[in-house]
């Protein structure tokens, strides 16, 4: 049996996306389809100073509404590593494992990025590696697999597993149980679950506690086990 789970590359995301990676066997970063503002894949949140959290997010060039995921560049004219880097400073004197988290991601900013697919797919790949569980991402649209053309917005995934061998098992975060439909995916021989989170509060010292913040907000106040334990506490429905 083969896990695969398949998620558009989203930038420094939440525990959830992680335990995906780590709990897959092929973790495919989907970036074919038309780019959605206002979500994931250029922003994440963090604690801000004092209380509430922020947005630290990567500059993007201007696109049309069009614009498929792999066709968004990102704006390099504002050094947004640089103001990033600073807005996480508030974690130095609170959090055990700054210095960590800061030099992961300097190793990962000294490259110069245009792609936000590229940037979210090596960030997703160290943070990995750092929590234990290395993993290469595969992105789909380099990897020249011809598909069926998807008639609903539930039929790409299934498209992608139908190419991808037998015995497959398609796992998709919670929140797409209503809306994928199970007979599409059995029908084709693919078992398809959905991984339920439970999420814990950890200490961020401060109250109250800011939930579903990006992996950085976990790994600055979490050592690597914890994090590993956090990642493998879920369900599949």
């Amino acid at each position: 049996m083969q896990k695969i789970a398949i998620m558009q590359p989203y930038f420094l995301p939440y525990l959830g996306y992680i335990s995906l990676i780590k709990h897959s066997d092929e973790f495919i970063l989907f970036d074919t389809v038309q780019f959605i503002r206002h979500g994931w894949i250029e922003r994440n949140r963090v604690l801000k100073q004092n209380e509430g959290w922020l947005y630290i997010q990567v500059p993007l060039e201007k696109f049309s509404r069009e614009t498929l995921i792999k066709d968004v560049n990102i704006n390099n004219e504002t050094d947004w590593k640089k103001k990033i880097l600073s807005q996480l400073v508030i974690y130095k004197k609170v959090a055990p494992n700054y210095y960590k988290v800061n030099n992961l991601l300097n190793e990962v900013f000294e490259k110069k990025y245009d792609s936000i697919v590229q940037l979210n797919k090596d960030l997703l790949e160290k943070i990995s590696a750092y929590l234990g569980f290395p993993r290469t991402l595969p992105v789909f649209s380099e990897m020249n697999l011809e598909i069926d053309e998807a008639k609903m917005p539930d039929e790409w995934a299934l498209n992608i597993c139908k190419k991808l061998g037998n015995d497959i098992t398609y796992i998709n975060p919670i929140g797409g149980l209503d809306f994928f439909d199970r007979e599409k995916y059995s029908n084709n021989n693919i078992k398809i679950y959905f991984q339920k989170m439970h999420l814990e509060s950890y200490h961020q010292k401060r109250n109250p506690f800011e939930p579903g913040l990006s992996i950085i907000d976990v790994m600055m106040f979490n050592d690597i086990e914890e994090i590993n334990r956090m990642l493998d506490n879920f369900e599949l429905v």
